[in-house]
């Protein structure tokens, strides 16, 4: 069997225990979502298709007439080459950042993180995003990128949605922490976080003969801590996340390569339908109410059963990774053989260490403790059916943070309780997190975003992921609710109709 690269953890197991080939149609139109508030489901209408701007979908000839596009390499440096058919390659994407327009159409291409989320921002503005995952000498190639056409700019300027107030205050805000130090490492900090998984790993096959039970709760709790290590590096821009980027893959079998591919994409459109593959867990979980022919039977028991597919995380993971790895070998994508090395050095030490009766059921131990971290901080909040311009706002409405109780739940969470400042901030380090916390909860109230800074306690907000579940198990099917996958952005893509190419949405 064969997943697509970056499935959900729904689409992989739809595969696996159900057979079905997984094919998704693509529609034209959304139904809005019922408000976050209500967790009772309510109907959903379908709404109009909106009207996608017109903009660049043409290429300039030269003197022989003949059509222009451009090439960059993963330095930004840009030539006009002859243009592609826009059926095989893109001829239009135009992105504005920080007020300007640029022609990204031969940079998508190069992007070291994939081509396929950037041409969600085509015709759109992604100046947060670009702050949010790059490094200070990535954040000073963009202008070395060709400038939008000058005939489109004014049309640009004129469909896209003018920079919100918030978004240029938390502009403002992130550049005074940039310039006061809180992208900084604290070394004491990393090495004391290193040091307890390195005594876990010890601790687990020092019993791996003698108590059996004992070392596979330890070795879950060494894949579940090694996964958010690894997510601080992969997303870190400084030297030591350089370093230890594939420490995910040495510690728990988790690529990087892969990591990026789904994780960033669900950074930049955070809970957006049809598009966010951490919301897309049907046909075994279903965070809203589907329609009649995208319905499962199990929907029914959801709220009963949610353990079973959150135990199965690590282990889809895991399959992900080996095929994407093997995917990026070929494709000769930076890093893909030392990434491939160590995924090989984790399965040597944990074959040679431990038990199959060990390890294989701690992969979906760790599995189900990582799945009860990472889902209720956005499943508890807003989703949303179409495109959110204003990206800090939506932050905001997407993302609840979970209040520790104890020092073991503090370490255990990895630093997700803090969902919020790392949505925002995601390359600082998680070290820094409880500080600014007081900082963003001012921002909110300073800037009126709508439901302030969300919170609640580590129980309360399991409890309010688990009445999610039970209210759209107790619901009626709901004609035109939107899909988890193929609807909208996502549908537009897959077509090459985007903005710029003057698409579906």
């Amino acid at each position: 069997m064969i997943l697509p690269q970056g499935a959900s953890l729904g689409f992989a197991l739809s595969l696996l225990l159900s057979g079905n080939g997984g094919n998704v149609g693509v529609v034209s139109a959304f139904a809005p979502l019922r408000p976050s508030a209500a967790r009772a489901p309510t109907a959903l209408s379908v709404g109009a298709a909106v009207e996608p701007p017109k903009v660049n979908g043409e290429v300039t000839a030269n003197g022989d007439g003949v059509p222009m596009g451009w090439e960059c390499d993963d330095e930004a440096n840009c030539a006009e080459v002859p243009a592609c058919d826009e059926v095989v390659c893109r001829t239009s994407l135009d992105v504005r950042i920080h007020g300007e327009w640029y022609d990204l159409s031969g940079w998508r291409k190069a992007h070291p993180a994939g081509a396929h989320w950037i041409d969600w921002y085509d015709g759109r503005d992604a100046t947060e995003v670009m702050d949010a995952f790059h490094s200070e000498k990535a954040r000073s190639m963009w202008q070395k990128l060709p400038k939008s056409k000058s005939d489109v700019i004014d049309q640009l300027d004129a469909e896209c949605v003018a920079d919100s107030s918030t978004q240029v205050a938390f502009r403002k805000l992130r550049d005074d922490l940039e310039a006061d130090g809180w992208y900084e490492r604290d070394p004491v900090h990393e090495v004391k976080l290193l040091g307890i998984w390195t005594a876990l790993v010890i601790g687990a096959a020092a019993t791996a003969h003698t108590a059996p039970p004992l070392s596979t709760f330890l070795v879950a709790l060494t894949m579940t801590n090694a996964g958010w290590l690894g997510h601080d590096y992969i997303h870190g821009v400084d030297k030591w996340s350089d370093r230890l980027r594939n420490f995910a893959a040495l510690g728990a079998g988790l690529g990087p390569t892969w990591w990026s591919d789904k994780h960033n994409k669900h950074h930049a459109l955070t809970n957006e339908m049809g598009v966010d593959e951490d919301i897309a867990t049907d046909p075994f979980l279903f965070p809203w109410v589907p329609s009649a022919e995208n319905d499962s039977p199990l929907r029914k028991i959801q709220h009963w059963i949610f353990f079973v597919p959150f135990s199965f995380l690590f282990a889809l993971w895991r399959v992900d990774t080996l095929q994407v790895i093997v995917d990026a070998v070929e494709q000769k994508r930076p890093g893909a053989k030392d990434e491939l090395f160590a995924l090989l050095g984790h399965y040597f030490l944990l074959l040679t260490f431990f038990p199959f009766q060990v390890w294989v059921p701690a992969v979906f131990l760790s599995g189900l403790m990582s799945a009860l971290i990472v889902t209720p901080t956005h499943q508890s909040d807003e989703m949303f059916d179409t495109y959110q311009p204003d990206w800090v706002t939506a932050q905001f409405q997407s993302t609840r943070n979970a209040v520790t109780t104890n020092p073991f739940s503090e370490w255990l969470w990895g630093g997700m309780q803090y969902q919020l400042e790392h949505h925002l901030f995601p390359s600082m380090p998680r070290s820094k997190y409880p500080l600014l916390k007081p900082i963003l909860q001012k921002f909110a109230e300073e800037n009126n975003i709508p439901g302030g800074y969300r919170e609640s306690g580590e129980f309360e907000i399991l409890k309010m992921n688990w009445q999610l579940y039970k209210d759209v198990a107790e619901a009626d099917p709901v004609e035109g609710s939107p899909r988890s996958r193929g609807d909208g952005q996502q549908g537009a893509i897959d077509l090459g109709s985007s903005p710029a190419a003057g698409g579906l949405i």
